[in-house]
């Protein structure tokens, strides 16, 4: 992951997103359902149907950075509501990437070891 500044505020797109937009796509999202500037350098995630890929946009000042990450096994715990957004920290951004419950610190599916 990305290193982001410690006082970067990051914000999880409640509800599913179509997985198709892009940049463009997205920023007009964060403007027009979270109604934020995609370009303030808050990080927006989020998350497609199924739970199994999620996006995240960044925009550091220079540019926008769009990452994409698909779970091959288990989902991406996302919270109940509808719409709006929940704010996370950095740190709790990082267990949602690697596919950890944020919310209790614990995988959602647990990798076999390879002898």
């Amino acid at each position: 992951m990305i290193g982001l500044p410690s006082d970067t505020r990051v914000w999880i797109a409640a509800g599913h997103t179509d997985m198709r937009k892009g940049f463009d796509g997205l920023a007009a999202l964060v403007q027009t359902a979270l109604a934020a500037n995609p370009h303030s350098g808050r990080v927006f995630v989020f998350r497609r149907r199924r739970g199994d890929i999620i996006k995240v946009l960044w925009s550091d000042g220079q540019g926008s950075l769009l990452l994409a990450k698909r779970l091959e096994k288990g989902r991406f715990v996302w919270p109940q509501a509808t719409s709006g957004s929940v704010s996370l920290t950095p740190a709790q951004l990082s267990m949602l990437l690697e596919g950890i419950d944020w919310r209790m610190t614990a995988r959602t599916w647990q990798p076999e070891m390879v002898p």
